[in-house]
């Protein structure tokens, strides 16, 4: 018989006021893996953590975490999970260490073993020189890793996270991932929502696409590359006025219409034909003396999956980000 998933959610809905925030979501995590929830803003992420996290209740279907029930077990459920929002939950007037040790404080550990793992979480998380300073004195990116410190002195097998990275500089970003891969890696179970691209391609197993409320994609990061065809090779010209050549050229090659974005003069066809298909279309441009400043064959990114999806509005989330 199959472990059960860590995290269910089955036809889940939610409604504020007139607003519908979530419309019949269902989805599943197993156990010491990473699910990540995209979508631009509004889609339903935050309200959904919420409701894991026992913070709301939903209108409609069922959700368990670790076989507990969102809406009738909610007290033994928050002793397995931990939470980081998307804003810093932390008492400035405190040291990073006091914050810590009271996180602890309310998990019910002896004064030992709570000092233990605070000092533990300022160690893995470079904050053990600021560990005595007032959090009111840190910076964002410090307060970003103290939160999400704070989130693991219990040490739960479940961890969500809502847009975790929001805000940290590359290195500090690169090191929170790691840290998250090392816990996985050690059996919690993580889910988390992201507007980075890249954060999700790289910690999570399975990605889930909201939008309006609604799961729009599911799958790994490889299968909703997949949804736009494939690899494709790109063509740039020059000079604009051999866009049509260009384009002629490519198609006859690939058997089929190609792409033209006349703004930003380039011509694509899809290829499964790799580099020996790419040869032969830089041969035929030269032969042709169509000038080129890129020509290269192109893996679909998950950007393009989700500005696909979203209709665009994926990008002006992660640029707002």
């Amino acid at each position: 018989m199959p472990e059960r998933a860590m995290i269910e959610v089955e036809d889940v809905s939610k409604r504020f006021g007139e607003t519908p925030a979530l419309a019949g979501v269902s989805l599943a995590c197993p156990r010491a893996s990473v699910l990540a929830l995209l979508g631009p803003n509004g889609a339903g992420k935050t309200t959904l953590v919420r409701i894991l996290t026992t913070l709301i209740r939903p209108d409609r279907g069922r959700a368990t975490v670790a076989g507990f029930d969102v809406a009738t077990e909610a007290t033994p459920l928050r002793s397995v999970i931990g939470l980081a929002g998307q804003y810093a939950a932390l008492d400035g007037l405190l040291t990073g260490r006091e914050n810590l040790e009271l996180i602890g404080l309310w998990y019910h550990l002896d004064k030992r073993e709570y000092r233990r793992r605070a000092q533990e979480v300022l160690e893995r998380l470079s904050l053990t020189d600021a560990g005595n300073r007032l959090v009111k004195t840190y910076s964002g990116g410090m307060r970003r890793r103290l939160d999400v410190g704070a989130s693991l002195v219990g040490r739960p097998p479940v961890l969500f996270l809502d847009e975790p990275t929001t805000g940290l500089d590359p290195r500090t970003r690169n090191d929170l991932w790691q840290f998250l891969e090392e816990l996985v890696e050690g059996g919690t179970t993580v889910l988390m929502t992201t507007q980075y691209m890249e954060e999700a391609e790289r910690l999570a197993h399975r990605i889930v696409v909201l939008d309006t409320g609604r799961v729009i994609a599911d799958g790994t990061a490889e299968q909703l590359k997949d949804l736009l065809g494939g690899d494709r090779l790109e063509a740039r010209v020059t000079d604009s006025a051999d866009l049509d050549r260009a384009a002629a050229l490519l198609g006859e090659l690939a058997g089929g219409p190609p792409h033209v974005d006349a703004e930003q003069r380039r011509v694509s066809v899809p290829t499964a034909g790799g580099t020996a298909f790419l040869l032969r279309a830089g041969l035929r441009f030269q032969e042709e003396q169509i000038r080129l400043d890129d020509l290269g064959i192109r893996r679909p990114s998950l950007d393009d999956v989700f500005l696909s999806l979203t209709g665009g509005h994926i990008r002006d989330a992660e640029e707002a980000a």
